[in-house]
């Protein structure tokens, strides 16, 4: 297939935005009316998700390093949905009938023959990967909510129970469902690393208009039942490097760090941490307390603060790619950025420019799953 199509064409479909998946759905549904259930009932996100997954997929079409991982975790994440190998066919020939439906006199024989291999492809890779975890996974975790504490107005820390073992690696994130909003699943990374125990921390930040983020953080309580899908993201902390680690937090982004440190805290030789965690005001540094306690039993880790909104705060004022501007000095390490697209973005940037390489950059961006 030639790469260079399928990104042209894509891009061709994606310039109709929400057009696309409304075609896309609403070819599925008419077709096959029987996996409508399968969705939520408000479509307004997943129609998002749509279009982030699949210009995911086009974008790594020939880094096979990055986009094998990606399918396969997906495939895994798929189970929760009761997503069938008898469903992979139905869904590819809506997806070819809309990139043929917006890219009009464009789409021709060879483009469709170049689609339908990569589908077949893409399809071929998740169906293993959910074959092959079936024999060793359900396809979603019950849990229970054993601890709640509300934080900041708009911030709250849920520690979970799952029935059974859930295992991950830190750095990961796992899709959530509650009773209060069903069929509708939002991602959020694991705050520790794996304990003893099997209960599992995550940092939630409401967002507006966020019908999960809102339920989680206001709704549920100690002894609400959650639903976990298998978790996913290639987030982790790189084992065999000796470089210094910079971890960029921004407010809830902090989760999968957090988990990081938890996970080098355990090694008989951690690398050296810098955490630079930023928030708009002080208020929102909502788990300082803690991660000033363990800094101060670790002498690799190092805790910077940082706000932005409040000029006044005694500490490290602006955004967490500032502070790294002014903190930072240009070296050979690993960076790790978590938080929203308007963090992410800056902050990469001000990294490339110090001179971090960019296979020397991980991210994790929550602006796909915020709500």
């Amino acid at each position: 297939m030639d790469e260079r199509r399928l990104k042209e064409s894509f891009a061709s479909a994606a310039a109709y935005g929400d057009e696309v998946a409304l075609f896309f759905y609403s070819h599925l549904f008419l077709g096959h009316p029987e996996v409508r259930d399968m969705f939520p009932v408000s479509m307004a996100h997943q129609r998002d998700k749509l279009l982030s997954a699949l210009g995911q997929i086009v974008a790594d079409v020939s880094s096979h390093d990055t986009l094998l991982p990606f399918l396969r975790g997906l495939g895994r994440d798929h189970r929760k949905f009761g997503t069938l190998a008898e469903h992979y066919p139905v869904v590819g020939a809506s997806l070819l009938a809309t990139l043929a439906h917006f890219n009009g006199t464009a789409w021709n024989e060879e483009l469709a023959r170049d689609w339908t291999e990569a589908y077949t492809v893409i399809a071929q890779v998740m169906t293993e990967a959910a074959s092959n975890d079936e024999a060793l996974n359900p396809p979603w975790w019950g849990a229970t909510v054993v601890g709640h504490e509300r934080r900041t107005m708009d911030i709250a820390v849920l520690r979970v129970a799952p029935d059974l073992p859930f295992g991950y690696v830190p750095g990961q994130s796992v899709a959530v469902e509650c009773e209060a909003r069903p069929r509708v699943w939002r991602y959020y990374s694991m705050a520790n690393a794996p304990r003893h125990d099997g209960t599992i921390d995550f940092h939630v930040r409401i967002i507006d208009g966020g019908a999960v983020s809102s339920a989680l953080a206001r709704s549920v309580g100690v002894g609400a039942r959650l639903r976990l899908g298998a978790p996913v993201g290639t987030l982790r902390l790189d084992m065999n490097s000796r470089r210094d680690v910079l971890l960029a937090a921004g407010s809830a982004g902090l989760a999968p760090l957090k988990a990081i440190i938890e996970q080098a805290a355990g090694l008989d030789d951690p690398p050296r941490m810098h955490l630079i965690f930023g928030a708009r005001t002080a208020a929102g540094l909502y788990d300082l307390a803690d991660l000033e306690k363990t800094a101060a039993h670790r002498p690799w880790l190092t805790v910077t603060p940082a706000v932005s909104a409040e000029h006044e705060y005694r500490g490290e004022t602006g955004t967490v790619a500032d502070v790294i501007g002014r903190r930072v000095p240009p070296a050979d390490q690993d960076a790790y950025v978590c938080g929203s697209s308007a963090m992410v973005s800056p902050t990469v940037n001000r990294l490339k420019s110090l001179g971090v390489p960019q296979n020397h950059i991980y991210v994790e961006d929550f602006g796909w799953s915020e709500s």
